[in-house]
């Protein structure tokens, strides 16, 4: 088993084409995690995450703050306790919109292990 508070879990910062956001791998390969890893995303005021693809899926929580979620050319906005899809190969990027830090919870398959992916 493994216990651990968050902010014990080094923050790292995110791969290029990022800003304001750093990454803390909360379980993943750090325990072993075979299947899935999640990851907690901390984005400043302004701060977003590249605009990116992938063959994987992600599973967005959203913890604290306010933004939107890209698609291409659309947006949509979030807020606390949404819940985001996004789906393999969809374009999509984070960004923060509000005044305080966004934070989300992101899960992925432990295939998708580097960056933001």
């Amino acid at each position: 088993m493994f216990l651990r508070n968050l902010r014990e879990i080094p923050a790292e910062a995110v791969e290029e084409g990022a800003s304001g956001t750093q990454i803390r791998w909360a379980i993943g390969e750090n325990v072993g995690a075979p299947n899935f890893h999640m990851r907690v995303f901390t984005l400043a005021p302004g701060g977003s995450t590249p605009l990116h693809e992938h063959v994987w899926e992600h599973e967005v929580f959203i913890l604290r703050g306010e933004g939107v979620v890209v698609e291409d050319t659309d947006e949509r906005a979030f807020g606390p306790e949404d819940v985001v899809y996004i789906q393999p190969g969809e374009r999509h990027q984070f960004r923060n919109t509000g005044g305080a830090d966004l934070e989300f919870i992101c899960v992925i398959p432990a295939a998708g292990r580097c960056g933001v992916k």
